[in-house]
């Protein structure tokens, strides 16, 4: 296996929640955010590791899978604040450390990745120098834009005003994909881009699908015990603290 060191994993991750200490809390008797640590650790092209959180016991969770603290400023952690602002603030100060190619933003409340799927992602990434970024993805045509509505004067009304006509069979609608917020895995050259995509202008504008059939962000201790459940089903290792 030869990882390089201007492939790097960020975690990302705030204090503030309505479930308090989500992140840490135990999953199979580990805290939450290593079982993504523990995917980053064994891909075979990560190098270098880094958490950004507002969150003393975010930061040293973390720190036991060894990863370096960026403290996030106040201005980054309110409910408002946007995460690509955050994520560039970060990578400020990860490129103080060395060259950096290829960053692998992670979600501290998911953990129902495993190194696969980040080393399929970064494949991706490193075959095809136009993209930008690839982000895992999923179809969901229950919630297709087609069906969903805006209100006006108290009435719904198409949110897609120029869709025409559309069928009520979700087999019928085009494709549409919704990011599932495991991981990006971006190009650390095109972050950048003030043209990027919105509302994540850091994946930049070249993104290529990694299709999933989702994940599973935790929000409730139901959503621990269906992270567990996908663990265990998927024969995830146990995470080790280096």
């Amino acid at each position: 296996m030869t990882k390089s060191p201007t492939i790097v994993a960020l975690m990302i991750g705030r204090g503030g929640s309505s479930l308090k200490g989500k992140n840490i809390l135990p999953v199979h008797g580990v805290p939450l955010l290593q079982w993504a640590a523990g995917a980053a650790r064994r891909s075979k092209h990560i190098g270098r590791y880094y958490v950004s959180s507002d969150d003393d016991d975010i930061i040293a969770t973390a720190g036991q899978m060894g990863y370096r603290e960026i403290r996030r400023p106040a201005e980054l952690c309110t409910d408002t604040a946007q995460s690509t602002d955050a994520v560039i603030h970060a990578l400020d100060i990860i490129e103080k450390d060395g060259p950096v190619d290829m960053v692998v933003v992670q979600h501290a409340n998911v953990g129902t990745i495993d190194e696969r799927i980040l080393d399929d992602c970064l494949d991706m990434l490193i075959a095809d120098e136009g993209l930008s970024a690839v982000v895992p993805s999923h179809e969901y045509s229950e919630y297709h834009p087609y069906r969903g509505k805006r209100v006006e004067g108290g009435r719904m009304l198409p949110f897609v005003a120029d869709a025409g006509a559309v069928s009520a069979n979700r087999q019928d609608l085009p494709t549409c994909l919704f990011f599932d917020h495991s991981i990006w895995a971006l190009r650390a050259s095109r972050m950048r881009d003030p043209n990027g995509q919105p509302p994540w202008p850091c994946m930049g504008t070249d993104i290529a699908p990694y299709i999933t059939e989702g994940c599973l962000d935790v929000h409730s201790m139901e959503d621990i015990v269906k992270t567990e459940a996908w663990i265990t089903e998927h024969k995830v290792p146990k995470p080790e603290p280096v």
